[in-house]
């Protein structure tokens, strides 16, 4: 899908993913375009989905939650059916950050976020082995990020 991105929005988009909070008037400074016709660009940057939203950067240990785990899953069936439930389900536990629909030996991958080895082994037992049509789940914990990095190349 073409996005149809002139130079000034990758500059907008590069300057707001390094800085969400910019104010126009900065952020039309940095692109060197007047403040209203920045705004314009930004709103329609908005509208066609480019810019999904503004979010603050959390220190996940600061916040209780030191453990990453990275988990494939396969399911029994792949079918459609039982993998929009599978998707649903896993929407709903705040404990997955994120899952990838993935080719290969398993269908997904999954981050979880936990505060202890116990916490998560909760989160296995109570939650995740109970959703319907898993056939298997193999865990693997992060001794520690080496890069992080949300901002695109653009």
């Amino acid at each position: 899908m073409e996005h149809n991105l002139d130079s000034i929005d990758k500059k907008i988009l590069d300057e707001l993913q390094k800085e969400g909070r910019l104010t126009n008037q900065e952020l039309s400074d940095r692109v060197s375009l007047s403040p209203s016709p920045c705004l314009r660009r930004v709103r329609a940057l908005e509208k066609r989905g480019i810019i999904t939203g503004y979010h603050a950067h959390i220190d996940q240990e600061k916040c209780g939650l030191p453990i990453n785990v990275f988990v494939l899953v396969k399911l029994e069936k792949p079918t459609e059916d039982n993998m929009v439930k599978f998707e649903s389900l896993i929407d709903q536990m705040d404990e997955v950050l994120e899952c990838f629909l993935m080719t290969g030996t398993h269908d997904y991958l999954l981050h979880v976020v936990s505060e202890s080895l116990k916490t998560y082994e909760r989160f296995i037992r109570r939650e995740l082995t109970r959703l319907p049509n898993i056939a298997a789940i193999e865990s693997s914990f992060a001794f520690g990020q080496v890069k992080k990095r949300s901002r695109l190349p653009i």
